[in-house]
């Protein structure tokens, strides 16, 4: 916007203009409607050497913090490493995408936060049950492992319209 000081934020339309910009940024409505319906996401963690850890997770959100658990799906063991990673680093993103070939439809929402584990107790029953709401199949098969929450501190989005 022409005469608009290089600081200033307008958020239009969906459209975030910033620095004499406009991007494409996802509406605080938006995004609870994307993560409401998306089936899957990539956490990211990061072992001690900094070394990346991506990895598919079943996810739903509640409040601000979103929920995972480490479910009956085959695997070699119950302490994967995404949880050796967040007991050495908490820090942790959340990325949840679109895609299709009509690149119109574009869109990905990537949450940062705090992760905290849950072997059992008050936090891992509440992780279920709110897994469970989104995920059917977790009222027959519940996660035999631990459950994360990951406080969300910080949202980024981006959407082709």
């Amino acid at each position: 916007m022409p005469g608009t000081e290089s600081r200033s934020k307008l958020f239009v339309d969906g459209c975030l203009y910033t620095n004499g910009r406009w991007t494409m940024r996802l509406s605080p409505e938006g995004i609870d409607q994307r993560l409401a319906s998306a089936r899957s996401a990539t956490l990211g963690t990061t072992d001690g050497a900094g070394r990346a850890h991506l990895v598919p997770i079943v996810f739903a959100c509640r409040e601000g913090v979103i929920y995972t658990a480490i479910d009956a799906k085959p695997k070699t063991t119950l302490r994967l490493r995404r949880i050796r990673n967040i007991e050495i680093n908490p820090q942790v993103s959340v990325l949840v995408d679109h895609y299709e070939d009509d690149w119109d439809r574009l869109w990905w929402i990537r949450l940062d936060g705090v992760a905290q584990i849950a072997n059992d107790g008050p936090l891992r029953e509440t992780a279920l049950a709110i897994l469970t709401e989104k995920y059917a199949v977790y009222a027959d098969q519940p996660p035999p492992g631990p459950a994360i929450a990951i406080t969300v501190e910080r949202i980024r989005s981006w959407s082709a319209r």
